[in-house]
């Protein structure tokens, strides 16, 4: 079970989820979000990430220009993208991107396996009005059907729910930033600890 750690912007909250065990790392460049960080602030971020942790830049209806000097000034492993884009504008900037869904019915994610081939993995999200992610909240899980391509499951998870969501619907990995948190953006040590050990607990 992989694990994704979102919305990160100090360079400890970093270092805890590097050491304590996630397998990617998210920064959020979206300028209207509370957890959000400049190009430049996620290159400094990133420096000291090490092999083999995934670090994912994310994105939410951005100008394909600005995607590209994003990248020219940090250079993430991975795209993902939370807003209205085509499988078509998130395939050009040479990197394997993740795209989000907004879930409000079994219909969303059929759609999206259709429109989105080539994507990494689909990430699951909830469908809040007007906010393309990091609501804190979930959606019903039992809209989820067999799926045949990767998928990361986010939305509202936390040390409490997450060892039953994993039994229950069987993602990929699992994707998390306010349920580790002691305020939007800045982490908590202890509740990544703790998320991150119910997860590996699921796995024995």
């Amino acid at each position: 079970m992989r694990i994704k750690i979102c919305g990160l912007t100090r360079d400890e909250d970093v270092h805890n989820a590097v050491v304590e065990g996630a397998d990617a790392l998210g920064f959020v460049l979206y300028k209207p979000s509370p957890r959000a960080v400049t190009a430049e602030q996620a290159a400094e971020l990133i420096q000291k990430v090490p092999a083999f942790v995934t670090t994912v830049a994310l994105f939410v209806n951005e100008r394909a220009e600005e995607i590209h000097r994003v990248l020219s000034v940090c250079p993430f492993d991975l795209l993902q993208f939370h807003g209205d884009e085509t499988a078509e504008f998130c395939r050009q900037f040479n990197r394997p991107y993740m795209k989000a869904i907004r879930v409000r019915s079994s219909d969303d994610i059929d759609r999206a396996v259709q429109q989105f081939p080539d994507t990494k993995a689909l990430l699951l999200d909830a469908y809040v009005e007007n906010l393309p992610g990091g609501t804190g909240q979930a959606f019903d899980w039992r809209l989820i059907p067999q799926l045949s391509v990767p998928w990361v499951l986010a939305g509202g998870l936390n040390s409490s729910n997450v060892a039953a969501a994993i039994n229950q619907v069987k993602p990929f990995a699992v994707d998390i930033s306010g349920g580790i948190e002691a305020s939007k953006g800045i982490k908590d040590r202890i509740k990544i600890q703790e998320f991150i050990s119910e997860v590996r607990n699921v796995e024995r």
